[in-house]
């Protein structure tokens, strides 16, 4: 949830000099599985982004930079669509 999200980057901001990505989970999943049979929710990333963004007071409106760790069975639709989300 953005809460935990925040918690992630407010932790690892604190690191001089540091540069960090996160691997959110937002339905993603390992292993091989058909596509339809994962409930990606990537509206996570981007209510992350958005209470990020107001948290900080940032003009970034990705201020947090994700990856996509485990995409098997993903649709190409939701990850285009996590893409838009900064990941």
């Amino acid at each position: 949830q953005p809460e935990e999200v925040f918690y992630a980057y407010e932790q690892l901001s604190q690191v001089e000099g540091g540069a960090f990505t996160c691997a959110a989970s937002f339905g993603n999943v390992h292993g091989v599985y058909a596509p339809g049979n994962v409930d990606l929710q990537p509206i996570i990333l981007y209510n992350s982004q958005k209470y990020i963004q107001e948290k900080i007071g940032s003009d970034d409106d990705k201020p947090m930079k994700f990856v996509f760790h485990g995409g098997s069975g993903s649709s190409v639709e939701d990850i285009q669509y996590a893409i838009g989300a900064g990941v």
